[in-house]
């Protein structure tokens, strides 16, 4: 008969153990209770631990060691995975994880020192297989004892994980062995040679054995530093040696390619760490080292001959070395102000100087925008270079400036449209800048610009207006008053000819020669020389006419009637038929002597006319040896002399009905040249003197020093110390100022 378990109602436990196929027991609890009925279900611990197997420690790490040596060995391992993590799980659970932890270490050790035979074939790939290997067999290993790293080893912060236990054995059996490193190093740095030479690697075994240095922790120590000396060597070579062999141009563009391929190695197979420390000894073996010799060498020939690509590349490479732009920043100032002072101050180059200074400026705007990227310090230092030379020589350039525009602005001028005219205008503009003695383009542009509105041989009205707002922008409206003036003359002139004109049909004996007269306000004018001449009757007569009609009309001015700037259009008739000549005052005067004669000597037309000698033989010159020759000379020959006699020349011929002689009365003489810049010296000394007067009357008192400092600023022209000091002198003398008694160096206003 059972017995019934269900006395009084309380459940009992009945331990049930089973062996597993490792040799532990497992325990598990089966309880039993009363059908149906919800019961509390308590589990206790047991009292006493259960106990491994005997000899189960032994058995069990004879089964792992057996597995790691045949992961060591590419072998197959007789156990099942599974088991021997489980295996690796049951000695940790009981307190073996030190010794276990003890003999995997001293497991691998042994056959890593086993290892350091196999290196003998071609040592870099034996090298890479081993590691390749010996980072596969570490992994496997710690899938088997994951239980072991994750519990104990991960509690114990001085105990390595079994991984970085792999890659120090590794690294303290291998890779430290003074031979195996030197000669792992050394075929490293041997591959990477060759492929600097040309040749091909195999760079994924330069990446595998590289990676293996870092992962080992001995990357910059034992390959870093042999390499960047490796490198710092042969580019210190290289560059002494390319230097000699290669002009510029080709140099830049090898170091370019250098560089190239460093970076590309860095990508490859190099660490990232030694990008820095490459790239910087690349540049400074290569660039640093030859910065001024490739500029002396090269910079000139390559500004010279305009080579954009090659000027970019110089800028980008420089501005990767250390004080390299501010070392190309030199020497780019120096050559503008070298190439510039040449144009500047060779007097053969005048003719020519304004043109070259336009088209060197694009050239040197194009360089600083296409390959120095517009750098600010590169504008400002080509525009003091600029400043600079331009000024090297006093006066000429402005004047020179002066001329330019005023063959830009003359009538017959059909080299540009009126879009193209302005352009060059802006170009002149930026030119005109630079010029400290700005009052010497005035002088020289206020004559020619005369010229043009009184021969009426300006190309365009608006062209005119054009440069002259530009000049007042840029000077300010006190240096083109006169200027300005200048055009209100014109304008009025205008006016007074059609009320003129309206008077002269009021009159009882109207003139058969049409007058016309530009009033000119003296002031606003160049100074021009009287020059008393003999004019005919009807001349006189009309002239009479004309200022008692103005005079009547502006009573209190005075005219001064100036025939050197006279000219004229006269009728005459030849064998051809009739002609008008276009032809200067003093030609008229020549060419009317003619209707009372058929020949005369120079000394009878000098008597008859009054034109002073050298301009009657430059009048003379162009009737009768120029192009058009109305006149004949006897005897015949390109010069005026004294005894030549002339005659009316009754056959010439002539396309044009009205034809233009040339009057060599209108070049500039080096005479009005200097007097024109003599003129411009006097007016400085005014400006000086007026200066001084103004900066003593605000002060009262004022040292010499602070004086002249004051006049610096104030002046918009170059001046010397010396001339101030004259200035001042004359105003002391003229009682303007006063030296103080104890202080010399003192000046008191005298008011």
């Amino acid at each position: 008969m059972a017995e019934d378990t269900r006395q009084d109602k309380r459940a009992s436990f009945s331990a049930i153990t089973e062996h597993n196929t490792n040799g532990m027991a497992r325990t598990s609890a089966v309880a039993s209770g009363k059908s149906g009925a919800s019961k509390k279900l308590v589990i206790k611990n047991f009292k006493d631990r259960p106990k491994l197997a005997e000899n189960y420690t032994e058995d069990t790490w004879l089964k792992l060691r057996d597995a790691v040596g045949a992961i060591q060995n590419s072998t197959s391992i007789k156990y099942n995975l599974e088991e021997l993590y489980q295996a690796v799980e049951n000695l940790c659970s009981y307190k073996v994880s030190p010794t276990l932890y003890k003999q995997l270490r001293q497991v691998c050790e042994d056959h890593v020192q086993l290892t350091e035979s196999l290196d003998n074939l071609s040592f870099l790939k034996r090298m890479n297989r081993c590691w390749q290997d010996h980072c596969r067999q570490t992994i496997m290993i710690r899938s088997i004892f994951l239980f072991l790293d994750r519990t104990y080893v991960l509690q114990n912060s001085l105990l390595p994980s079994i991984w970085d236990t792999g890659l120090e054995l590794f690294r303290t059996h291998i890779v430290s062995d003074s031979a195996v490193q030197k000669r792992t190093v050394d075929g490293i740095l041997e591959q990477i040679e060759l492929e600097r030479n040309g040749e091909t690697v195999d760079r994924s075994l330069l990446r595998s054995l590289l990676g293996m240095l870092s992962d080992l922790q001995v990357y910059k120590d034992s390959f870093e530093e042999r390499f960047l000396t490796e490198t710092n060597r042969l580019y210190a070579a290289e560059g002494q040696r390319l230097m000699q062999e290669r002009d510029v141009p080709e140099y830049l563009h090898h170091v370019a390619r250098r560089l190239e391929e460093e970076n590309d190695r860095i990508v490859s197979y190099l660490d990232q760490s030694t990008q820095k420390p490459l790239i910087s000894c690349v540049e400074k073996q290569l660039l640093g080292e030859h910065m001024t010799a490739i500029l002396q060498k090269g910079l000139s020939t390559l500004l010279d001959e305009n080579r954009v690509t090659e000027l970019a590349l110089l800028y980008q490479l420089f501005s990767k070395v250390k004080g390299g732009l501010l070392t190309l920043l030199q020497f780019w100032r120096d050559y503008i102000k070298s190439f510039g002072g040449e144009i500047v101050c060779t007097p053969e180059k005048d003719k020519d100087m304004v043109q070259e200074l336009l088209d060197f400026k694009d050239k040197m705007d194009n360089v600083a925008q296409s390959c120095f990227t517009r750098n600010e310090g590169f504008i400002n230092a080509m525009k003091e270079a600029f400043e600079t030379f331009i000024n090297k020589r006093p006066n000429k350039p402005a004047e020179l400036i002066a001329k330019y525009v005023d063959s830009k602005l003359r009538a017959g001028n059909k080299e540009a449209t009126e879009e193209e005219l302005e352009r060059i205008l802006d170009k002149i503009m930026i030119i005109f800048r630079f010029i400290h003695g700005k009052d010497v383009f005035e002088a020289f542009y206020k004559k020619d610009l005369a010229k043009r509105l009184l021969v009426g041989k300006s190309a365009s009205v608006d062209a005119e207006k054009s440069m002259l707002s530009k000049l007042k922008h840029e000077c300010g409206a006190a240096f083109t008053s006169k200027l300005e003036g200048m055009f209100k003359d014109m304008e009025l002139s205008k006016d007074i000819m059609i009320q003129f004109k309206q008077y002269m049909q009021n009159q009882s004996e109207p003139s058969n020669i049409e007058l016309t007269v530009n009033i000119l306000t003296m002031g606003y004018w160049p100074s021009y020389t009287p020059m008393e001449v003999h004019l005919p009757p009807e001349m006189v007569k009309l002239q009479e006419v004309f200022k008692l009609f103005y005079l009547g009309k502006h009573s209190g001015r005075k005219l001064q009637w100036q025939p050197t700037l006279g000219h004229a259009v006269l009728k005459a008739e030849f064998k051809e038929g009739k002609k008008e000549l276009q032809v200067s005052l003093f030609q008229t005067l020549v060419l009317l002597m003619f209707n009372e004669g058929e020949e005369f000597s120079v000394e009878e037309i000098r008597a008859a006319t009054g034109i002073e000698e050298g301009e009657l033989r430059r009048t003379l010159q162009s009737l009768a040896c120029g192009k058009a020759r109305v006149l004949n000379k006897n005897p015949r020959g390109k010069d005026v002399e004294d005894g030549d006699r002339f005659n009316f020349n009754n056959d010439f011929k002539h396309k044009l009905f009205r034809i233009k002689i040339n009057q060599i009365q209108m070049k500039e003489t080096v005479e009005e040249q200097v007097s024109t810049t003599e003129r411009v010296f006097q007016d400085r000394q005014y400006q000086i003197d007026a200066a001084v007067v103004r900066i003593m009357k605000m002060r009262k008192t004022l040292s010499h020093n602070l004086l002249v400092s004051e006049l610096y600023n104030q002046l918009k022209f170059p001046v010397k110390p010396g001339d101030l000091k004259k200035r001042i002198e004359s105003l002391i003398d003229r009682d303007y100022m006063e030296r103080d008694k104890e202080t010399p160096n003192q000046y008191h206003y005298v008011a």
